[in-house]
């Protein structure tokens, strides 16, 4: 004879077994994650840019919410005053978020300085609040064969009006125009030209993924340390008495500047032959 025991009603959450319940991709959450001497904050990726706008809000609640649990949990504990780069991968910020990033930031003492993102959108928005800037292209290119992006335009051109302070420095991978300053201490790289509409006194790398074609230009070139794919050259130890636009490229003899009057001349007679 056996007897039965008194049971209770189990919900069907309760019901499921461990295995069945989805585990959640790290990936797809706000990550912290320590190295060389400074903080990653990694924010997961955007997979539907084609969202509404209210879903676009959504999203942006939920990763938030996730980054104020990640600096209230104790993760980055013992680690005031240090640095934050933020891997921002495809996902749109605006000023305003990155700003909110950076206040919050504050609030447990860690300062946000650099920002690397794919879009030029958020480049641009982290280039004007005077964040370092590195933009990478789209993780979908890096599958097309080398030979096939040396000849097509990695990005569109990244446009800045503003000063570029000392200490920071902005990566594109494609050309730069910086309508303002570059001032000493600051760098500049850039997979294909580098225009300054200002006085250049920083360091510059204009097709540094190996295009010797690359020019750089400014309306005062007083650079530091100026490269050329993998052409190096120092700038002028004292400021010149006149000064005009110039342009550097490579010549037979390595990197040249000249005024950039007697460069369209010359690129226009090798046109017309």
């Amino acid at each position: 004879m056996s007897l039965d025991t008194p049971t209770s009603e189990l919900s069907p959450a309760e019901f499921q077994s461990p295995a069945s319940v989805p585990e959640v991709d790290p990936n797809l959450q706000v990550r912290l994650k320590r190295e060389d001497g400074h903080l990653l904050l990694f924010l997961p990726p955007e997979h539907h840019r084609e969202d509404t706008e209210t879903t676009s809000n959504n999203s942006w609640t939920e990763l938030w919410q996730q980054f104020k649990h990640r600096l209230n949990g104790g993760e980055h504990a013992e680690q005031g005053n240090q640095e934050v780069h933020l891997i921002a991968e495809n996902r749109l910020l605006d000023s305003r978020q990155l700003q909110d990033i950076a206040e919050a930031l504050n609030e447990v003492q860690l300062q946000l300085k650099r920002v690397k993102t794919s879009r030029r959108q958020t480049a641009v928005a982290a280039a004007t609040a005077g964040y370092s800037v590195d933009q990478d292209t789209e993780r979908e290119t890096l599958t097309q064969p080398i030979s096939e992006l040396s000849r097509s335009v990695l990005a569109e051109p990244l446009y800045l009006k503003k000063t570029v302070r000392s200490g920071v420095d902005i990566r594109h991978p494609g050309t730069i125009v910086i309508v303002g300053d570059v001032n000493p201490g600051s760098s500049i790289i850039a997979d294909g030209d580098i225009i300054i509409w200002g006085r250049l006194g920083g360091n510059v790398h204009a097709g540094a993924k190996g295009n010797r074609n690359s020019l750089i230009m400014a309306l005062q070139m007083e650079p530091k340390l100026i490269r050329i794919a993998d052409q190096v050259a120092r700038g002028p130890e004292t400021s010149p008495e006149q000064v005009y636009p110039e342009v550097a490229y490579i010549n037979n003899n390595g990197i040249r500047i000249s005024p950039a009057r007697e460069v369209a001349k010359a690129r226009a007679l090798t046109l017309d032959h």
